[in-house]
């Protein structure tokens, strides 16, 4: 979900890692359940913005509800990946602070795993500019479900010497004067994978990205001792149970 840290530099360092490596998030990150984004859209919605759109793994979504849809990244690798599998998207270089499009644009700006890299008050004010009102902020995470031992187990053992404790999505944590109340829903998700196309989707994240080379071969050697050890992943494909938190908000 959120995961603030009080080191400005390592949090820069990680919100700017993703694009040497945008082709492997592309290949193994996570898509969304469609349920959780029709739950956070207004009803008859039509043109959407996917904001800080990394690789297009919501635009991909997005397109296969029929929405009009304006990509957003400002990460030059990331764009490139997205304009190279989405190349009928309007793909844009743009900050969720300071977002190119005009007044009133929008039925819905979506986000898809990446609420907690924004300033978050220049960013709502942002967000609300280009919606029309009535229109839907909606913010999704993939996290692991946790309520499955082995994956809680499997979770822990990838912490690094930069990961930190995550702040909670609550709706009470957000308000802003342009937003209504925030609403908050949880939803079953879950991603196909071999053990290595797993300890490939955990080597896409952030934390694993900027530390030394030596930890991070250290933990995913430990994890994929782990994974063969597991009687649910040693062998074959298997289903990685995940929960998506959807966070919605509707403009004023």
């Amino acid at each position: 979900m959120i995961e603030p840290t009080s080191d400005s530099e390592l949090w820069s360092r990680r919100s700017r890692s993703f694009g040497a490596g945008a082709a492997d998030y592309a290949e193994h990150r996570p898509d969304y359940p469609i349920e959780a984004i029709r739950w956070g859209l207004p009803s008859g919605a039509t043109d959407v913005v996917d904001l800080a759109a990394g690789t297009g793994k919501l635009t991909g979504n997005l397109l296969e509800m029929d929405l009009r849809v304006t990509a957003i990244e400002p990460d030059p690798g990331m764009l490139a990946e997205l304009r190279r599998r989405h190349p009928g998207v309007s793909a844009l270089d743009g900050v969720a602070e300071h977002i190119p499009l005009p007044d009133g644009q929008a039925d819905a700006v979506l986000i898809g795993q990446a609420f907690h890299w924004f300033d978050l008050d220049r960013a709502l004010t942002e967000i609300a500019r280009v919606l029309k009102p009535g229109g839907r902020l909606v913010a999704l995470w993939n996290e692991d479900d946790r309520s499955v031992p082995w994956v809680a187990a499997f979770s822990d053992g990838r912490r690094s010497s930069v990961s930190r404790v995550g702040m909670s999505s609550a709706p009470d944590n957000f308000e802003h004067e342009e937003f209504g109340p925030f609403e908050e829903r949880t939803f079953r998700h879950g991603q196909r994978r071999t053990a290595d196309s797993l300890l490939a989707t955990i080597a896409t994240h952030s934390h694993l990205i900027v530390i030394p080379e030596d930890e991070r071969v250290a933990i995913l050697a430990r994890l994929g001792e782990f994974l063969a050890a597991n009687p649910e992943t040693a062998q074959g494909e298997f289903i990685y149970p995940l929960i998506t938190t959807a966070l919605r908000a509707t403009r004023r």
